[in-house]
């Protein structure tokens, strides 16, 4: 068979069979071979033998375990943040990905086609490296486009098959082609200043750049409502580094943005900042009256640990390791409310009585995260240097010097320890006040918590 002609047994083919057949050809280059190699591994102890995973089991072995091994991360990270259902087996989930890879791919060429001028990035011809990225990037593409011509017959109508499905799902689809070129003009001054230090992006690696970037447009180009923030493509390139696939990346990064697209607002970013305050409030009184004076009036100096998950604060393979048991949620004060609900409805029928009715309190603040633990750990741990700023200036000196200088262990101790110190002093005075403060009924409670952690 002819892959430029796309003849079939001697039969012409049409106009729109034969553009289906670029579009497969650029299907398969997008699916890298890591990408379907993740597709045939195990992760033992939460998957079963036909390859579906226990969610639960998942998130509480990522966080008990301090994240996965670097073996397993990739896989891991497919079923964390939601490309792959954990219900799917290992013999759905190649055929799952050919359909995720069509349909990125029909989104990507949907903006391509509108804008043109878009496709390359724009160079000023001062950056070398970006310069030899985009020379990368062609090779690589030309070599894995000659791969994609070898696929066998049955494939290749497959793909058409599933191209087609594509074309006909987003050929309705417009743009805002304003917004989109402003995303598309912020992007490309970010994508460069992504951390060139990293394996990922040495030599040849540039240009995972213009990879990195390619995802960055498609999926401002398909959430308007979101569209693009600074800060994306730090995140974004951990997912492109650790799945080592562009498909891959683009689909567990718009999962990701699903639940904390929020943090990228201004309302989202400052409420989040609030709630760090209320924290510390809570847990230092002292520290949290001198970082709310009148020449420091926010938490904004930590605002970017909290949008990135401590990204710079960390060594590059412990913040990665964070990033993962952050996301698992498993000490997550919201996902206890089914064990506190049942605790708190022992404790009302052992301690109410009828002439004191009294409604439940609402002991602890589920909005309490625990990455904000973490940040407050932080706080905590380098208390005295911050008690010597005097203004937002020395705090954003004070945030900078700690790139790059942290223990991730000692970190979630001391987060963990004050978790757990919280809980216990809420659960306290809640009983306190209801029960006069049965030690027997603490216990119960703090068992319980005690079982988070080991």
């Amino acid at each position: 068979m002819d892959p430029e002609r796309g003849d079939r047994g001697g039969e012409q083919r049409s106009p729109a069979e034969a553009t289906s057949d670029v579009g497969v050809r650029r299907t398969v280059a997008a699916v890298s071979a890591p990408a379907l190699a993740a597709t045939r591994l195990t992760l033992p102890g939460v998957m079963d033998a036909k390859g579906r995973v226990d969610e639960s089991r998942l998130r509480m072995h990522i966080f008990k375990n301090g994240g996965v091994s670097p073996s397993e991360r990739g896989l891991a990270w497919r079923f964390l943040f939601g490309m792959y259902p954990c219900s799917s087996t290992a013999l759905e989930r190649p055929l799952l990905h050919e359909q995720l890879a069509v349909r990125y791919q029909a989104m990507k060429r949907k903006w391509q086609q509108v804008l043109p001028a878009s496709i390359r990035i724009r160079l000023n011809g001062t950056d070398a490296e970006l310069v030899a990225a985009v020379k990368y990037f062609d090779q690589r593409q030309a070599q894995v486009q000659q791969q994609a011509q070898d696929q066998r017959e049955e494939v290749r109508d497959r793909l058409a098959f599933l191209e087609l499905q594509a074309q006909i799902l987003f050929e309705r689809y417009t743009f805002d082609l304003e917004e989109l070129k402003e995303a598309i003009r912020i992007i490309d001054k970010d994508v460069p200043r992504t951390n060139r230090c990293l394996t990922y992006y040495l030599d040849k690696g540039l240009g995972n750049l213009l990879v990195l970037r390619d995802v960055l447009i498609t999926y401002a180009a398909f959430h308007p409502e979101v569209s693009y923030a600074q800060g994306m493509n730090d995140l974004c390139s951990r997912f492109l580094e650790v799945l080592d696939s562009e498909v891959d990346a683009f689909w567990s990064f718009s999962c990701y943005m699903e639940k904390f697209s929020k943090d990228f607002r201004a309302d989202g970013l400052h409420r989040k900042i609030e709630l760090q305050a209320d924290l510390l409030k809570e847990l230092d009184p002292h520290l949290y009256a001198h970082l709310v004076t009148e020449t420091m009036e926010s938490f904004t100096f930590c605002h970017r640990w909290l949008l990135l998950g401590f990204q710079r604060e960390f060594e590059h393979s412990d913040a990665l390791r964070l990033f993962e048991i952050l996301s698992c949620d498993h000490l997550e004060l919201i996902s206890q409310q089914v064990d506190r609900a049942r605790y708190q409805e022992r404790l009302a029928q052992k301690c109410s009585t009828e002439d004191n009715p009294e409604s439940e309190l609402q002991t602890i603040n589920t909005d309490f995260t625990f990455e904000l633990f973490i940040c407050a750990s932080i706080l905590l741990e380098n208390r005295e240097s911050l008690l010597r700023c005097r203004d937002d200036v020395q705090l954003i000196q004070f945030a900078t010097s700690l790139q790059g200088t942290l223990d991730l262990n000692s970190t979630l101790k001391k987060a963990e320890q004050h978790f757990f110190n919280y809980c216990k002093r809420c659960a306290w005075g809640y009983m306190s006040g209801h029960c006069g403060g049965q030690e027997s009924k603490e216990d119960d409670f703090l068992y319980q918590l005690r079982n988070l952690f080991f």
